[in-house]
């Protein structure tokens, strides 16, 4: 990382780690108040009441930018069998037309290597130390991207930040605009809510909660340099709001979340946000024009296709079924009149488990 003009001290419990980020500027001509979206029916954008894009960062036409896939996981049998089926499906789009995916890193923050370190390309950070993260692993998320930051040097100028529950459906294009990095929008992450609670870490003098993308790391697609400033700010936010009762019980398992939205916002960084990044089943009905499944919700229905949400269904797929281990070979498929995307996600976690070798090994 490069000097920064601004150091900031990052409090750990049993010793003081230190970073430092500089807040960076974006400049933007024909600022107004509005967000550019991405709908996922037709792939149009439409203006949507905190940045207008400007004509200069625009992506040229036919101009190749790739990107590289990074995503965080645990040595836990748990994360290893998703990281393997995420993997499957980069290998297959990486390089069908209209992908702009190039390399691939799992960024393993157990602090150890894995069984996995030969199936595909890995690198060992270490984890938070002992109880920091009180049972809230994710947080070990911003911490394992600054240290891979600090110590990888990669090809790509932009990188996709991951998830080991994400499947890509289609070939990924880089979604980023110049200056702006690409964002899936979430309906559940809402800044404005929470004002009082978000000004704890945005002060007011930053400017409005508005300018706090409803958004996660991830999916994100953004440019190397721009994460590398923004890194440091979320661990310190997401510590800060871990240590902070209200704020914990305020925003729950999405706090990290919440950390990297606020982070990338006092670092002067928002995000194009697009609506075609992302399903989550069985919520989201279709792939069409889609790029990634995120199976974080079970899927549960019963035998006339109807979903029971809440309740365990006669047909279900639920990842954390399998916490101990992978799930077996050759899922049943959903009965009739269950949704496509659900269909579709079923049948690509069989044809992953079928053509990985030695699946059921943990």
């Amino acid at each position: 990382m490069g000097q920064a003009s601004s150091p900031v001290l990052i409090l750990l419990a049993f010793g003081f780690f230190f970073a430092t980020y500089n807040l960076v500027t974006m400049t933007m001509h024909n600022r107004s108040i509005g967000k550019w979206v991405y709908d996922d029916s037709d792939g149009e954008a439409f203006f949507d009441p905190v940045i207008e894009m400007p004509e200069e960062v625009k992506k040229p036409k036919n101009a190749r930018m790739p990107f590289h896939v990074a995503l965080t996981a645990t040595d836990a049998p748990y994360s290893k069998w998703q990281c393997r089926i995420m993997y499957y499906w980069y290998k297959k789009n990486r390089d069908l037309s209209g992908s702009e995916m190039g390399g691939f890193t799992r960024i393993l923050h157990s602090g150890k290597p894995d069984n996995l370190m030969d199936e595909m390309p890995t690198v060992v950070v270490d984890p938070l130390p002992a109880g920091l993260d009180r049972g809230y692993i994710v947080l070990n998320r911003p911490w394992a991207f600054v240290q891979w930051l600090e110590k990888t040097t990669i090809e790509e100028e932009y990188i996709l930040m991951a998830e080991p529950d994400h499947i890509l459906v289609n070939p990924l294009p880089n979604l980023a605009r110049g200056g702006l990095p690409a964002a899936f929008p979430f309906f559940y992450i809402e800044p404005a809510k929470f004002e009082n609670i978000v000004r704890k870490y945005y002060p007011e003098e930053k400017g409005p909660v508005t300018d706090i993308d409803p958004i996660g790391n991830s999916p994100v697609i953004i440019k190397k340099e721009l994460l590398e400033k923004i890194a440091p700010t979320w661990m310190n936010v997401s510590l800060k709001m871990k240590n902070d009762k209200e704020t914990d019980k305020a925003f729950g398992w999405v706090l990290e979340m919440y950390a990297y939205a606020v982070a990338a916002a006092l670092n002067d960084v928002q995000h194009v946000l697009r609506k075609d990044f992302m399903l989550q089943p069985p919520w989201d009905l279709s792939t069409r024009k889609i790029f990634i499944i995120h199976y974080t919700y079970g899927c549960d229905y019963n035998l006339k296709g109807q979903l029971t949400y809440g309740k365990i269904g006669e047909w279900r797929f639920d990842k954390r079924s399998y916490l101990r281990g992978p799930p077996p070979k050759n899922l049943p498929l959903p009965p009739p009149g269950v949704p496509e995307s659900v269909v579709t996600l079923v049948k690509m976690v069989n044809e992953a488990t079928a053509n990985i070798p030695n699946w059921d090994a943990e």
